[in-house]
């Protein structure tokens, strides 16, 4: 069981340039509960990228560059599906 609505979707977040950000999912209700990852543009996440840490529901960046700015998605994961987000945009003043 996979339900359809996030707990807590993402939302834009604006930072400068070198100042940590942190987005925040609760992922939608789920039997067993769903795991999260994140896209960016489309693209998934990983954690090749050290200044990424993905936690629970949270994706922090250390030290925010220009190129990190873009349209985030929140993804919840188990056997009955995924589900993604509304866009959260993240703006590097």
């Amino acid at each position: 069981v996979l339900r359809e609505d996030f707990r807590q979707a993402p939302g834009a977040v604006v930072v400068a340039a070198g100042e940590p950000a942190v987005l925040e999912c609760v992922p939608p209700r789920g039997h067993p509960e769903p795991s999260v990852s994140w896209k960016k543009d489309g693209a998934r996440l990983g954690d090749e990228d050290e200044r990424l840490t993905m936690r629970g529901g949270k994706l922090m960046m250390a030290s925010t560059r220009k190129s990190d700015a873009g349209a985030y998605v929140c993804v919840a994961t188990n056997v009955a599906g995924e589900r993604a987000s509304e866009p959260a945009e993240l703006v590097v003043l």
